[in-house]
């Protein structure tokens, strides 16, 4: 992850920046914060918009469409990252990739393979 390394008020700091779409996310002493960076336009557009609220669903993977499991890569109590695989599905002669959004700790695997799952099934849940 790059650094950037400064000076705010003569003390210096370094601060950890990650590019994320229209913006950045910056990271100091466990601290994360999001920076936008906006045209003008995109600014006014961006206060119309309703601000998102979290459903809930967060602590849970489900699945997009129903399918056949084909294997779970994760097990409970397992540490996982952001972009890893946690289990495949397969969907009409396609396999679908379920992958973690977040980084966390897997609290229970609903499914094992060879399972037949429904659309909006939960498949894993997070702690």
């Amino acid at each position: 992850m790059p650094v950037w390394a400064g000076t705010l008020d003569g003390v210096p700091l370094a601060v950890h920046v990650r590019h994320i779409p229209n913006g950045f996310e910056l990271a100091y002493r466990g601290i994360e914060v999001k920076a936008f960076v906006y045209t003008e336009r995109e600014a006014r557009y961006t206060r119309l918009m309703p601000i998102k609220t979290l459903s809930g669903s967060e602590k849970s993977v489900r699945c997009p469409m129903p399918g056949l499991v084909v294997s779970v890569a994760v097990a409970e109590g397992q540490e996982i990252k952001a972009g890893e695989t946690l289990a495949v599905v397969e969907a009409m002669k396609m396999e679908n990739i379920l992958r973690a959004e977040r980084d966390g700790t897997i609290k229970k695997v609903h499914v094992k393979p060879g399972d037949s799952v429904a659309v909006d099934a939960v498949v894993i849940e997070f702690a």
